[in-house]
């Protein structure tokens, strides 16, 4: 094999060169527009277009609990970011028991209180009750009581799963909360989401009964579409 003579060096020398030269230049470019790319993304239109969508409010009973420091602190909700799904792991009881549950919180000691509060509760029948006005925080998520409405479900048995006439309600109201505060889908989320606790239990054992639930918001909010 013959030597490389110093030319052939000086021109290979050149060629690795004009190749790093060609595959920064690519890399760049790629990470322009990647970077615009994910603007793009982080600006990305809503998923539903709530302006052309109009959802009818619910039925539903004004039942407000007293104000009181362990289920109405009276506290504003600056922002509805979210809606909270629940359920009351009281099988068999109505509505109107689980509100008067959170009613009975105000005769309870602060320091010894149970906080526990929910904006809606809606029975066996598909009824709702509204306990806590939208503006102000209940004692229902956590960590996310501060930007989102919470809703309790009623259930007859211990698996928790919700009869029609509740699920149907759920599914409505949902849709409504959803439209009246623009929200993304990301934003309907179970009790589970935010503290790993099995509520609402039917839809933690079966996630199948979550993704549905979620599907037929959609569905419900695509039939409330104006003029159609």
């Amino acid at each position: 094999m013959k030597k490389m003579t110093k030319k052939n060096k000086y021109l290979l020398a050149v060629v690795f060169a004009a190749l790093g030269v060609i595959i920064l230049f690519v890399c760049l470019v790629v990470g322009i527009f990647r970077g615009i790319f994910s603007k793009k993304e982080f600006v990305k239109k809503p998923e539903i277009d709530y302006s052309a969508i109009q959802v009818a409010r619910p039925e539903m009973q004004e039942a407000f609990l007293t104000n009181n420091v362990n289920s109405r602190p009276g506290t504003p909700l600056e922002k509805v970011r979210g809606v909270v799904v629940h359920y009351t792991a009281n099988a068999g009881t109505d509505a109107r028991a689980n509100r008067n549950y959170f009613e009975s919180r105000k005769e309870e000691p602060d320091e010894k209180g149970n906080k526990v509060s929910s904006h809606f509760i809606i029975g066996l029948d598909g009824e709702i009750l509204c306990c806590v006005p939208e503006n102000e925080i209940a004692y229902a998520s956590n960590g996310r009581n501060g930007d989102t409405l919470s809703i309790e479900c009623c259930h007859p048995d211990r698996t928790g799963q919700f009869t029609q006439a509740t699920y149907r309600s759920l599914v409505h109201l949902v849709s409504y909360l959803c439209d009246k505060y623009e929200l993304e889908q990301s934003g309907v989320i179970r009790h589970y989401d935010v503290t790993g606790k099995k509520c609402p239990k039917h839809m933690v054992d079966h996630p199948e009964a979550w993704i549905g639930f979620k599907k037929e918001v959609v569905a419900y909010l695509q039939k409330c579409k104006v003029g159609e």
